[in-house]
Parts: structure tokens; C-alpha cells; sequence
């Protein structure tokens, strides 16, 4: 039996292609964190365990999620993924051998529209699929990771991803993100400069772009390239910024 679990908040534009891709699930579990859309309307067309909580960051609620599901196997997706029918027959194949505890699948991500091959994004590997007796999830906030006891193997057939829809997207992400990333790092200790922040923010792009060759994208891998280097760049003035505040209130 395989159970898919989903976290949304907002994600109309998305979560029915999620969905319809794994329609033949044996089980769909949705938990929502206050949608203002109708992501909650959509979701209850395919299964009547959709549920509404609030939001503790990525691990947590994803752990929540897992322990709503009853399934020998579960199947972890974002809403903006979805799998093609080639990868639908791979994973079905890939829950008969008991002998594997999980499985790393290949994920191939949008950028504006754009496939992206290069800039570190293919392939992707992601650990999505795995025993729900031998996997959970990390308690990060953000970048949240499942962990599984066991032998782990890859799977050929990628997920799709369109990580990102448009500009504004990008631009929500990046903000949102960055105060996550920042407060995550705040939280383990870490310092940092101004001159930190610019240095990491340029090298950022440095990587990606020329290192990691996201110019063979194009226009796309361009803005992708400068999209890392904002998200890292701020990432580190934001975690500057908590920093200071906390030292005014210690002198307060």
C-alpha cells in the first residue's frame, strides 16, 4: 500500500496537476496550513483526508503529514511536482522489493517556464520514496530532509517540478526563504558581516553560473544564476540584522 503526503498553503495554481498524477494512490494525505485560496476545495476532490493546522516550518509539518499515513510506502511530494506515467510504473515496480527502504529519484525543475539541465539542478536527486517504517523527517524549518534506516537505491524516471512559475514567484521565494535560511542559521550560532553577505552573494553566482555551467540555460540560467546570489545575499544580511537585534535587546 503506498501513501502520498502533501503540504499546501495557497497552491491552487498547482496542487490539481500534484494530484491528478497520483490519483491511483491507495492513499492521499493533504495537510494544508490556512490556505486563503481554494487549495482546500481542490484537494477534497481527491481524498477525504485533507487536513488544516498551522504551521510549526517544512520538517515539522511534513513529519505531521507522515504520521497521518498508513501505507507500507509513503511518497513524499511538493505541490508543485508531478510524476509522468513512466515514473508512475517505476515507483509502482519499486514498492514490490521489500528488500529497499528507500529511493532516490532524479528531479527536473522549471525556471520561468524554462527546463533547467545545468547550474547544479540535474539531476537533482531527491530521497521521496521510502517504508514508513524506516524513514522521518528532519526537525529543519526549511531544507528539511528525510532520513531513512536502510538500504537506498535511485530510480531512473524524474519528477517534474516547476520550481518556479514566474518572476514574482522568484521574488516571493527568495524573501521568504532568505528569513528562513537566516533564521535557521541564527538559531545554530552563526555570525556574519555585510562584507560576508556580498562576498557569499557574488560567489553564489560565480558557482552557479560558471562553475556549475547555468549559461549553457541561457537567458534563464542567467536569472537563475543572479536569483542564488539575491537569495544567498540576503540570506546573510537578514541573519546580520537578527543578530543585531538580539545584542539591542541583551543591552536593553
Amino acid at each position: 500500500m503506498l501513501s502520498v503526503i502533501v503540504i499546501t498553503k495557497n497552491e491552487s495554481a498547482t496542487i490539481q496537476r500534484c494530484l491528478d498524477s497520483v490519483s491511483w494512490a491507495d492513499e492521499i494525505i493533504v495537510l494544508d496550513s490556512g490556505s486563503s485560496d481554494d487549495t482546500v476545495a481542490i484537494c477534497q476532490r481527491y481524498t477525504d483526508k485533507v487536513f488544516v493546522t498551522d504551521w510549526p516550518g517544512f520538517g515539522p509539518q511534513k513529519q505531521r503529514a507522515l504520521s497521518l499515513a498508513t501505507g507500507d510506502w509513503v511518497l513524499s511530494l511538493d505541490a508543485d511536482e508531478w510524476l509522468s506515467p513512466e515514473l508512475t510504473i517505476e515507483i509502482q515496480r519499486a514498492i514490490t522489493n521489500e528488500n529497499i527502504h528507500g529511493y532516490l529519484l532524479p528531479r527536473l525543475s522549471s525556471y520561468c517556464g524554462k527546463q533547467i539541465k545545468h547550474g547544479g539542478w540535474w539531476p537533482d536527486y531527491v530521497l521521496r520514496l521510502f517504508q514508513r517504517s524506516q524513514g522521518c523527517f528532519s526537525e529543519d524549518l526549511v531544507h528539511e530532509r528525510i532520513i531513512v534506516t536502510g538500504k537506498i537505491e535511485k530510480l531512473n524516471q524524474p519528477i517534474s517540478h516547476e520550481a518556479f512559475i514566474d518572476l514574482e514567484e522568484v521574488l516571493h521565494k527568495i524573501n521568504s526563504y532568505s528569513s528562513l535560511n537566516a533564521e535557521k542559521l541564527y538559531l545554530s550560532g552563526k555570525q556574519t558581516t555585510l562584507a560576508q553577505a556580498i562576498v557569499k552573494g557574488l560567489w553564489s553566482f560565480f558557482r552557479t553560473y560558471c562553475l556549475k555551467a547555468a549559461f549553457l540555460d541561457g537567458r534563464e540560467g542567467l536569472m537563475l544564476s543572479i536569483s542564488n546570489a539575491e537569495g544567498t545575499y540576503y540570506k546573510y544580511v537578514k541573519l546580520l540584522k537578527l543578530n543585531e537585534s538580539k545584542g539591542l535587546s541583551e543591552q536593553a
